[in-house]
């Protein structure tokens, strides 16, 4: 099969042209834009891009993004980041695209397949063909001249649309896991906001309405309101600190001598994301010296405690701990942990979910201080006064947070085990070692 394949340099296939470059201050309004961030991120281009730009229609017409357009990272700090690749499966309508990245046009639309050709750009070989063309000097780059030697294997039309369909697949599925998850944390969240925010429930008591809940559930809560020092609170409810329900610790401050590929998990300021949740692709791992006190097991909360700038977009947010990374664990220093305290009345659950909500994340937050890095002194997950629901309410809240985070990480492992089966099939598949029909058995069992 692989005899079937032709090397064609890119050059006798693709038109070179750079992206567009603009102030900040042209950004954030106007038309569609293809940043650096989604070339980087994405096999394919996004059906939505995530900027907006100030273009003129000369700009649109000559920096346009039509279906089989492949574009490039051409400038980075590292080699690692350089030649990413990402491919244009349909028009987008007066949109542009990054100066930071290559546009490669198709001469003819007859050759490479725009599906085939995604996955080509970001196979190992040609990902080490950029490496070993680039410069480093104080940035890596690529430019015309480099572009022009470098090579696509083409086999035909018919394999390399099988080869796409095959390895789209994998993905494809990957997207509907991200998208289930992303529902999962809505519902979530959404319960949490109804329950213990917005008190829906009890309003709806308190009016007589029924509360589509299950009678044991519904009545669990009160029918009316009381005063407190925090102001009106669900009646049988009371007012208490973070710092009285939760034990607080920071994490180790460790050395980057002490990194490794393998040792203990190390839940750091990258493993929580910006608004909140866990960001599994953010583990380090730690092979120096800590201390008990900065263990962490699966089912605890950790908080980011440090954030450069001061827009408040990750410090004081939270995430579980996932089963994922095994027994044992630790944090950095950029991270608090907490655990509940023995004998109260809230879980961790309960407590990330309260901690990302906006009205508490405003409170939290709201004690950090600093000048170029922003810091959230331990106080901020101590002294905010919280509201203190039953302990019997907090528990049905508790489980069914539990279900959902399970089913979460559920369909995260899985996401795993298909990216990993797709990134051993793909330099396979194109060097020719793998049949299709072999590898279409393969796959249909899995997706």
């Amino acid at each position: 099969m692989a005899d079937e394949r032709r090397m064609v340099q890119l050059d006798q296939l693709y038109e070179f042209s750079s992206g567009l470059s603009k102030p900040r201050s042209e950004f954030g309004e106007g038309y569609p834009f293809l940043s650096f961030k989604d070339v980087f991120y994405n096999t394919f281009v996004p059906k939505t891009l995530s900027e907006l730009v100030k273009s003129s229609e000369s700009e649109r017409q000559s920096l346009s993004i039509k279906r089989g357009d492949v574009f490039l990272t051409r400038t980075s700090e590292t080699m690692g980041e350089l030649g990413m690749s990402c491919v244009a499966l349909a028009d987008i309508p007066n949109a542009t695209f990054n100066g930071f990245t290559k546009r490669l046009r198709p001469q003819s639309q007859k050759i490479v397949l725009p599906e085939y050709a995604g996955y080509f750009f970001r196979s190992p070989g040609f990902r080490s063909d950029v490496t070993a063309m680039s410069t480093l000097s104080t940035r890596a780059s690529l430019n015309n001249e480099m572009l022009a030697r470098l090579s696509i294997a083409i086999p035909p039309l018919d394999e390399q649309a099988a080869i796409g369909r095959i390895l789209k697949a994998f993905d494809d599925k990957i997207e509907l896991n991200r998208r289930m998850n992303e529902t999962l944390e809505a519902m979530a969240r959404a319960l949490f906001k109804s329950w213990f925010v917005d008190f829906d429930p009890i309003r709806a008591k308190a009016k007589g309405r029924d509360l589509g809940l299950p009678q044991p559930l519904a009545d669990l809560f009160p029918d009316a309101f009381q005063n407190s020092e925090v102001g009106d609170i669900p009646r049988g409810w009371r007012v208490s600190t973070l710092g009285d329900q939760f034990e607080a610790v920071k994490g180790v401050s460790y050395k980057g001598s002490g990194l490794s590929d393998q040792g203990t998990p190390l839940h750091n300021l990258n493993s929580v994301y910006e608004g909140g949740g866990y960001k599994y692709e953010g583990i380090k791992y730690y092979n120096g010296e800590y201390s008990e006190r900065h263990l962490v097991k699966p089912g605890d909360v950790i908080v980011a405690n440090t954030e450069q700038g001061h827009d408040r977009l990750l410090i004081g947010y939270a995430a579980i701990v996932p089963r994922l990374f095994g027994d044992t664990g630790i944090t950095s220093h950029h991270i608090y942990r907490l655990r509940p305290k023995p004998g109260g009345e809230l879980t961790a659950a309960f407590l990330c979910h309260l901690l990302n909500s906006p009205e508490m994340h405003d409170l939290i937050s709201g004690y950090a201080n600093g000048t170029t890095v922003n810091m959230l002194p331990l106080d901020g997950v101590q002294q905010p006064k919280i509201t203190v629901p039953p302990r019997r309410l907090v528990k049905e809240f508790d489980e069914l947070a539990k279900k959902i985070e399970a089913r979460r990480e559920e369909t995260i492992i899985e996401s795993g085990t298909l990216g990993s089966l797709r990134d051993t099939l793909l330099p396979k598949l194109i060097s020719g070692e793998l049949r299709v029909k072999d590898a279409e058995k393969r796959v249909e069992a899995l997706v």
